[in-house]
Parts: structure tokens; C-alpha cells; sequence
């Protein structure tokens, strides 16, 4: 998700919108006009929330501006399934910045290295979670985020023999891009349930 120059909340992968730019410095308008390659409009996440229902979902923030931090979790909070949402992202002062202003926000941070300190990492941002980059989890990283309390999700991650592994090895969650695999590497792991979030309507406050 990345925040449009106005506070718009667009579900995007990239940072830039080809022929357009950055998300971060357009108007809604010039978002909406944009198309996809199958035809269809960016979408926006209050759209995507309602699509995905109830379940539960992890929202990578990608960017965003401090002055649209009540947007999002004002959004959030008006969500179908407000107490199933958490967000995390690369960039930890975000997260840190949200965590800070809603207490009760679930949020995650992720890592595309093994750091010296994971957990103090974690702490540092206000998460419960770290998103590991999936080569790079092992029973020490695993026992040290446990030990603190934390949970571990590995990304992204989509060979049937590493899922099996990672499951084995007790990750918390797995991230993927074919839901059947992960159904099935998870359908053998004993791993924690994550805590729900909780008094969820008071963030958009």
C-alpha cells in the first residue's frame, strides 16, 4: 500500500505507476485513470477490505506520509473485520509512527537480512512480528523472537520442500503465492495462533 499525495490508500506493488510516477506525489485522479494490465483500475484499499471480508490481513505499508497516518487507521478502523488487521513494512519508522499512535495496532516489521539483534529490532519498532526473508530463518532466529514473545512469518516463499521445512522448523506463518501449498505445509505444523487484535475501533480515533 502506498499513500497518494492527497491521503488516498492505494494497493500497489511498486513505488511508481509507469508513465504516471510515484504514487506518493500523484492525486487520486491520476491513479484512478491508470489501468492495469488486465483493464481494470488500481485499486484502493478500503475496496480490497471489502473484498477480502472477514479474514484476516496484513497490510505492507510501503509509503506513507506522516500526515496521512489517521487516514489509514481511521480506514482501517472502518473496515468490515477491523480486529483481524495489522500492518508492516521495510521502513520501521512507519511502523513505529502507527504503533505509537494506535497502542492496540498489531503491526510486524520486515527484514530482508539476519541482523545482529532481530528481537531488539522488533522491540525498537513496537511489533509482535517479524517478517523474515524465508532463506534466512533458522532455529536460532526462531528461538530468540520466540523467547521474546514474538512471532515469526517467513516471505515469500513457494518451493512444496521449503514450505515443508519452514513448517517443520516452526515458523509462525508462511507467505506465498499459491495458497494450496500453504494450506498443506501448514496443515502439519503445530505453530502458535498470533493474538488477536484487540479494541480495534479505537485507532481511527
Amino acid at each position: 500500500m502506498h499513500a497518494s499525495r492527497d491521503g488516498a490508500m492505494v494497493v500497489y506493488h511498486d513505488a511508481v505507476l509507469p508513465g504516471l510516477g510515484r504514487i506518493a506525489e500523484l492525486e487520486l485522479d491520476d491513479v484512478r485513470r491508470h489501468r492495469l494490465p488486465n483493464g481494470e483500475r488500481v485499486p484502493l484499499l478500503g475496496e480490497v477490505l471489502e473484498i477480502v471480508g472477514g479474514r484476516e490481513v496484513w497490510v505492507e505499508v510501503k509509503s506513507l506520509a506522516p500526515e496521512h497516518d489517521a487516514a489509514l487507521l481511521a480506514l482501517l478502523a472502518a473496515g468490515p473485520a477491523p480486529t483481524r488487521y495489522a500492518v508492516h513494512g521495510f521502513d520501521h519508522r512507519i511502523i513505529r509512527r502507527l504503533r505509537d499512535r494506535a497502542p492496540a495496532l498489531r503491526t510486524g516489521v520486515l527484514l530482508a537480512a539476519y541482523l545482529l539483534d532481530t528481537v531488539a529490532e522488533m522491540r525498537a519498532a513496537g511489533a509482535d512480528t517479524v517478517w523474515q526473508e524465508w532463506q534466512l530463518i533458522d532455529s536460532a532466529l526462531l528461538d530468540a523472537v520466540h523467547g521474546a514473545g514474538g512471532y515469526v512469518v517467513a516471505w515469500t516463499v513457494d518451493a512444496p520442500r521449503d514450505l515443508a521445512r519452514l513448517a517443520r522448523l516452526g515458523v509462525d506463518g508462511l507467505c506465498g503465492n499459491y495458497p494450496d501449498r500453504l494450506r498443506v505445509a501448514a496443515s502439519g505444523n503445530g505453530r502458535r495462533a498470533p493474538p488477536a487484535p484487540t479494541e480495534f475501533p479505537a485507532w481511527g480515533r
